[in-house]
């Protein structure tokens, strides 16, 4: 399985931005459609973005769309989130994930998992 770890996360205003950022182990990853799922506390796991391997397509949740965007760069193993005009409703531990279905919102349908970034959004 592909090792991924995120980074990035920490505490932004409200309407501030961030970007957290998904470090994959090894170059299979360049294969791989990635995702990106959030979960606060007390909720499910909800999805957030996903992109194919080439990084040429991408979905998003209706929460996220206009204000978010994936993106993945083969040459550096790396997947990416950027996240602009963020609300507090945003917090939550921000997790990347691998999958072979293109652009799935199904957690179900990931198989590596890293380990999770917090983002904090509040005044």
């Amino acid at each position: 399985q592909v090792q991924l770890v995120e980074s990035g996360g920490g505490l932004v205003q409200p309407g501030g931005s961030l970007r957290v950022s998904c470090a994959a182990s090894e170059r299979t990853f360049r294969y791989y459609a990635m995702g990106w799922f959030r979960q606060a506390p007390g909720k499910e796991r909800e999805f957030v973005a996903s992109i194919n391997w080439t990084g040429g397509n991408t979905y998003y949740a209706d929460s996220v769309k206009g204000r978010f965007t994936i993106s993945k760069d083969n040459t550096k193993n790396t997947l990416y989130l950027q996240m602009n005009s963020l609300k507090p409703e945003d917090t939550a531990v921000y997790y990347c994930a691998t999958t072979t279905r293109q652009l799935s919102r199904y957690a179900t349908d990931y198989t590596s998992w890293g380990q999770g970034t917090q983002v904090t959004v509040s005044s």
